[in-house]
Formats: structure tokens, C-alpha cells, sequence
């Protein structure tokens, strides 16, 4: 898999050509001494061995005639082990030319922040005296390989038959605003929301040289969320997802991350079938036959062991990786109903204030005036299956009609607002249009608080699904479901069954402790019938079920409601979901 030794530059503009703005938050972030504020998150060196394993960089290979990348090379916790490896294929083919010679164009490591970019430059310097390179040879290379700068927007010359590595998860809210609009302007997959590590992958894919892999660890929420829709279209129209591996309580990093890892191995290639494994062991001789299994293809139906998939991606949906059954399962009540919101259910997000030191306290004693405020639903006032408020309101600056009330007409709100004038002012919202310096983020829709509705938390095991008969207005931390067509209380029932755990499971990314996403662009996913569809004894099961709050009972109804067969109702019981 020798590469074409091609010289081309996928921009053409220099960063030194960048405006001052950019060169200034280039400067800063990489100077920054928060590691966790710039995605520094380092890898375990099994991960690492694993990874280069999959992507077959290994020792039997000319490595000395083809080329990696490392993208974010950090602490130098990939580039380290493939120098190792790369030096042992070069001796192993006779290793006669000088080092400088023959290893100059193998290796291209690139490294923002200017204090871990020095210690790597130092440890890879020794690495190299320590093999016993000459110190000229050890220079040289040295000079040859590692780049500091923004692998985002330096220009990088030929391409490479292996891209590895752990690229930074960075939010977008820390990135300078200049530096992310270039950022914005280069790369079609940063899209909504979409982390810095999305960029870093597109880019990566597109200095693959054909017949190359890129093999990395990183978040997995891309695979299934709305920002990753564009990278997932991009992998599904130009290249090969060639393996998955799911790191779910795989303890693969130096530190605790809250979400999930994958390692993905995706190659320039025709697309084919994905193989797939889930939660190995950070063994070495383990993961060395795991490697050799998901590359040969050497799949099995036994529990553990790697299956195979065709054709994962399809174009930008979610990327679905259960197996074949539960698969079908979920396709055929895909297929056989609407969505939650088809079926005339409506699903919101509570109010984001920016400052909610500022604009929640506890209500009664609040000094504004009645009707600019309103008691607030938290998270800790549904811990239990009903809804227990412990007091807190919000402050409301909207009229009925969606704009700002006018202060003037009203002193008290008018008084509690400019006393904490300049938390609230300092948000980005309000900078960004002073005029406005005290509405909230999102709008309050006052009728929203009067409005019966489901409760859902964001994070949890399992489905936690509370009524509120239409007293409290949602805060950010809490979805709610409403609903002119349905019983609330039979939705509830449904929604608390594991049929919708099930297609929640199958779409959402799992967190730190096996929690799942309950997220409004996973909810919108669930199918139920049409009310007018559901006949009038199972209605009453339903509500039933609600009353009694009885889970069994919730899930018998639920199993009726969708018609499961004996079999479907097998494979549930035995799924972990």
C-alpha cells in the first residue's frame, strides 16, 4: 500500500497569510494551559498498539516506504509506537541508506500548543538516540516530521497510507468566534453543533491516499447525532467503513471522559461490509487476536465475538450497529408507524436563561411583579415518578406576543435586573445585541407552563417519564412531550416501556455509567400509533398501567399496543438495552 508521491497542498494559503485576528487566536490557544479546555485527552498505549494493529501498521510491512499522519499528536502517545515499529521495519528490510534518507517522508505529526509540541519534540529526540541514531540523522528527522500549528490550516503536502491518532474535542463555544468562522468556511461537516474533532476526521479522510486507512479514537456521538449527519454522508459517498469497535466501559484514555469512545478504522476504498466488536478487554495478547479477527473477517455468531455488517452508512442517517434481529425489529416498527411527532405529539427543550444565578430563585421571594415570573420544573423536582416541586421560579422579560416587555412599566423587575446587570449583560446573547441585554437565551412561552405535559431528563439508565398536569414551566436540563391527540398519561406508558428504550438505545450515544441520551432529536425518533388507531380497551390498559404506576403492566400494554410477535418479544426480553 505504498503511496503516490504526490506534493500537493489541500490550501494553498499559508497561515502566516491569516488575518490578525486569527494569528491572535491561534497565538493563544497554543499557549493555553487548560489540557481539557483544548481536548488534550491522552491514550492508553494498548488503545494505541490496538489501533495501529487495525490499520496495519505493523512491523511486516515497508513502512519505510509509506507514509503516516498523525493529525493532534499531543503527548506523542501514537507517534511514539510507530516510530517504534517504523524502525524496526526499515532494519528488518536491510536499513543500509542514512535514516534521514530513507525515513524522512514516513512520518507527519502535527501539534498546536507550543509546550506539549517542546516535550514531544524532546521525548521523540531521545526515542531516537536511544535506538541508536546518530544525533545529525535524529535532527533531521525530527525537523522533517513534526509540524507545529493547526492541523485545520496548515498546509500539508502528499498524501499518506495511514492517519492515526486521538483528535481534540474541543465545543465550539471555545474557539475563538474568528478562528471558527475560517474553520466554518473550509470544512462542510462542521455543522450545527458539531465538536472540533469533526473537522480534524474530514480533513484526515481527504489526505488518505487510495487503498489508505484512517484508524481513530474519539467520541462517538458523530455516528449518531444531528452534527455528524455531514461527516456520515461523507464517509458513506467516498469511503469504507472498514471496522467499529465499541469502547463502552473501556477504560482506553488516562483520564475519565463523560462520553463513550469508538475506535473507527475508515479507508479510501470501494465501500463494503463493516465489522464489528464491542467492549474488549485492554488486554495486549487480547486485543493482538481481536486485530487479527476484525481484519481477516473471522466472524462468529457467539456473544463477544465479531460480526459482520453490509453497508452501515447510509448516506447521512444514524449509523445503526445492533445486531441483524434487533435490527429488524426496530426497522419494522419503523416502518409500521409514525413518529411521535406524526402522530400529533409535540417535543420541546425547557428555557435556557445563560445565567441562571440571575434569573432563578426561589419564587416567592422573587421581588418582581406576579406575572414576570413563573414556578420552575428542575430535575430534582421529578426524582421520583411524580412530580415533587421544591419552590424555584424563573424570571419571564417577554410579553404574550413574543417580545420584550418595556421596564418602565415594570420598576420591580426593572430594579432586580439592573442589580445584576452585569452578570446578566456579559452573556453572549446579550453582547451580541445590548438592546436586549436582559431577555433569557430561548423565549418563555408562559402557556407552556399551563399546558399538561410529559417531563423527560436528558441523562438517565433507563426512561424516566413524569407527568405534570400543567402547572411548572420546563427548565433547559428537561424535554417535554405535549399533546392535543394523545392521553398523556397512555403516552406515558409508552414511553416508559422497553419498545422505546429500545429505539431510544439504538440512536442515542451512551455516557459514562451506561446512560443514555434522551435528547429531543432521539425522542422524535420513537414510533407510536395514531391515537384514533388504538382501540378502546387497550386505551384503558394503558391509563391503567399510568395509574398504577406498575412497569410490568406498562410494558405488557406497550407489547399489545405494537403488536409484537412471540418472537419479537424474545429477542426484547433478551436484549441489554
Amino acid at each position: 500500500m505504498a503511496s503516490r508521491q504526490l506534493t500537493f497542498d489541500l490550501f494553498s494559503e499559508p497561515t502566516s497569510a491569516y488575518s490578525p485576528a486569527i494569528a491572535a487566536a491561534l497565538a493563544t490557544i497554543s499557549a493555553h494551559g487548560d489540557g481539557e479546555a483544548r481536548g488534550a485527552v491522552f491514550t492508553r498505549v494498548e488503545a494505541v498498539e490496538f489501533i495501529l494493529d487495525l490499520v496495519g501498521y505493523t512491523v511486516d510491512q515497508p513502512l519505510h516506504r509509506q507514509r503516516l499522519l498523525e493529525p493532534s499528536c499531543g503527548g506523542g502517545d501514537f507517534l511514539l509506537p510507530a516510530v517504534e515499529r517504523l524502525l524496526a521495519a526499515w532494519r528488518a528490510s536491510g536499513g543500509t541508506v542514512e535514516a534521514s534518507e530513507a525515513l524522512g517522508n514516513a512520518i507527519c505529526a502535527v501539534e498546536l500548543h507550543h509546550e506539549t509540541y517542546a516535550a514531544t519534540r524532546l521525548k521523540l529526540s531521545d526515542k531516537l538516540i536511544a535506538e541508536g541514531l546518530a544525533r545529525h540523522s535524529v535532527d533531521a528527522l525530527i525537523e522533517r516530521w513534526l509540524v507545529q500549528g493547526d492541523f485545520l490550516l496548515e498546509s500539508i503536502s502528499g498524501e499518506f497510507d495511514y492517519v492515526v491518532g486521538n483528535p481534540p474535542y474541543v465545543r465550539q463555544e471555545l474557539i475563538p468566534a474568528p478562528l471558527l468562522a475560517v474553520y466554518r468556511e473550509r470544512y462542510r461537516t462542521l455543522y450545527d453543533r458539531a465538536d472540533l474533532y469533526i473537522p480534524f476526521i474530514e480533513r484526515s479522510l481527504h489526505l488518505l491516499a487510495p487503498g489508505g486507512c484512517l484508524g481513530f479514537i474519539c467520541a462517538d456521538r458523530w455516528m449518531k447525532n444531528r452534527y455528524g449527519g455531514p461527516l456520515r454522508q461523507l464517509v458513506a459517498e467516498e469511503f469504507h467503513l472498514k471496522i467499529y469497535v465499541d469502547m463502552v466501559d473501556t477504560p482506553a484514555f488516562h483520564s475519565e471522559v463523560s462520553a463513550y469512545p469508538a475506535i473507527t478504522v475508515i479507508a479510501r476504498e470501494t465501500p463494503g461490509p463493516t465489522r464489528i466488536a464491542h467492549r474488549p478487554q485492554l488486554e495486549r495478547a487480547t486485543l493482538v487476536t481481536l486485530a487479527q479477527q476484525l481484519r481477516s473477517g473471522e466472524c462468529s455468531d457467539r456473544e463477544g465475538a465479531v460480526r459482520e455488517v453490509s453497508c452501515i452508512p447510509l448516506r447521512d442517517e444514524p449509523w445503526l450497529f445492533a445486531a441483524t434481529e434487533q435490527t429488524a425489529l426496530f426497522r419494522r416498527l419503523e416502518t409500521a408507524f409514525p413518529t411521535l411527532e406524526e402522530a400529533g405529539c409535540k417535543v420541546g427543550i425547557g428555557v435556557a436563561t445563560g445565567a441562571d444565578q440571575a434569573f432563578i430563585g426561589d419564587y416567592d421571594t422573587l421581588d418582581v411583579e406576579e406575572d414576570r415570573k413563573l414556578p420552575l420544573a428542575m430535575t430534582r423536582d421529578i426524582q421520583s415518578s411524580a412530580v415533587q416541586w421544591q419552590g424555584l421560579g424563573v424570571i419571564n422579560p417577554f410579553n404574550d406576543d413574543g417580545g420584550l416587555v418595556d421596564l418602565r412599566d415594570y420598576p420591580r423587575l426593572n430594579r432586580y435586573l439592573e442589580a445584576r446587570r452585569e452578570v446578566i449583560a456579559n452573556r453572549h446573547c446579550a453582547r451580541k445585541n445590548p438592546g436586549n441585554w436582559y431577555r433569557t437565551i430561548d423565549r418563555i412561552i408562559p402557556a407552556l407552563a399551563a399546558t399538561p405535559k410529559l417531563l423527560i431528563p436528558d441523562i438517565k439508565g433507563a426512561a424516566h417519564i413524569v407527568f405534570e398536569p400543567g402547572q411548572l414551566y420546563p427548565h433547559h436540563n428537561l424535554y417535554h412531550v405535549t399533546s392535543t391527540h394523545w392521553d398523556l398519561h397512555a403516552l406515558q406508558v409508552v414511553l416508559l416501556s422497553d419498545v422505546t428504550r429500545l429505539l431510544v438505545a439504538a440512536y442515542s450515544t451512551r455516557m459514562r455509567g451506561g446512560y443514555l441520551r434522551f435528547q429531543a432529536q432521539y425522542l422524535r425518533r420513537i414510533r407510536i400509533p395514531f391515537w384514533t388507531d388504538v382501540p378502546d380497551p387497550l386505551r384503558q390498559k394503558l391509563r391503567e398501567a399510568a395509574l398504577g404506576r406498575d412497569f410490568l403492566a406498562c410494558n405488557r400494554a406497550a407489547h399489545k399496543l405494537f403488536g409484537l410477535s412471540h418472537e419479537e418479544l424474545s429477542l426484547l426480553e433478551g436484549m441489554e438495552i
